[in-house]
């Protein structure tokens, strides 16, 4: 069966370009009501205009869909309210929250400043979790929700002149690995998608003859999946040039030491076996690590 979103309402953050545009057609093409929320900035944040989200909500209705044009910032909390307040005025309810919104303000620490840092930190991180937060009242109201948040590989893994970037995008996998436990009570499954693609905001990452295989689309594909009433909850999607995969946090299988025995010198002569991944474990929650923990603990006692 193909996904379909019929009935359901989407809220896309970030949505004017880039990744965000793509997620909001195929939505719409898949049957869902849109909501293309777009502040209309420039890459760094600076500036605001409408016309970009409005764009898109053309773009919708051309195909026979049916879209709303909102362009609140996420870290404005009154405007975040206002925009779900709308939405559910407009569509009567809200299913489907895409965390898209970021900017970029790249620089090495040693030369960022702090209110650079912060700014991004700002949009990605706060500007996701005000949104969720004003679209969870509903969500649990109407016991269904699909939410997914952005991440990066620099989140996960780290690149040059990033700090603020990274920082921001391993934040959100932090919120998703809460939000999933507390949404499942009421069928609100939280996702994460790692994108690689070729947007205004990657310009000059790519080589000109990679660009076609590295479009939106290819990621927005994946998106679906993640947003489909079949989907998992708590997952790290990859997604990029037509390649996918799922990124887990994991941890070595570790070593227990007795008591009177726990010494930094112990613990660094058995640094080579604490930290071999072989036994390398994915937790769903902290309760996992506490049995673990308990267990270990249990055959030295």
């Amino acid at each position: 069966m193909s996904i379909r979103f019929d009935g359901r309402v989407a809220l896309v953050t970030g949505a004017g370009g880039g990744l965000g545009r793509t997620h909001a057609l195929e939505l719409a093409r898949r049957g869902a009501k849109v909501v293309v929320n777009d502040l209309g900035g420039a890459v760094d944040g600076s500036g605001a205009s409408s016309e970009a989200a409005q764009k898109v909500v053309d773009e919708i209705r051309a195909l026979g869909g049916e879209a709303l044009a909102n362009g609140a910032s996420v870290t404005d909390e009154g405007a975040v309210a206002r925009l779900v307040k709308e939405t559910h005025e407009t569509f009567g309810r809200i299913d489907i929250l895409v965390n898209n919104a970021g900017i970029l303000r790249d620089k090495s620490f040693a030369k960022m400043e702090m209110s650079d840092f912060q700014r991004v930190l700002d949009i990605h991180l706060m500007g996701a979790a005000k949104v969720t937060r004003a679209c969870w009242p509903l969500m649990r109201e109407q016991r269904y929700g699909r939410i997914v948040m952005t991440t990066s590989p620099t989140g996960l893994f780290g690149n040059f002149g990033q700090s603020s970037y990274g920082a921001a995008k391993a934040g959100l996998v932090g919120l998703m690995h809460t939000l999933k436990l507390e949404g499942q009570k009421d069928n609100i499954h939280v996702n994460t998608i790692m994108p690689i693609a070729a947007t205004r905001m990657t310009e000059g990452l790519f080589p000109p003859e990679m660009i076609q295989r590295f479009k939106p689309e290819q990621v927005t594909a994946g998106l679906m999946c993640l947003l489909d009433e079949q989907a998992p909850t708590g997952l790290i999607l990859a997604a990029g040039g037509g390649f996918f995969a799922t990124s887990q946090v994991v941890e070595s299988g570790g070593i227990t030491l007795p008591s009177e025995q726990v010494t930094p010198e112990a613990i660094r002569d058995r640094w080579a076996e604490l930290s071999d991944t072989a036994g390398a474990t994915p937790f769903f929650a902290v309760e996992n690590e506490l049995k673990k923990i308990i267990g270990a603990l249990g055959k030295v006692s």
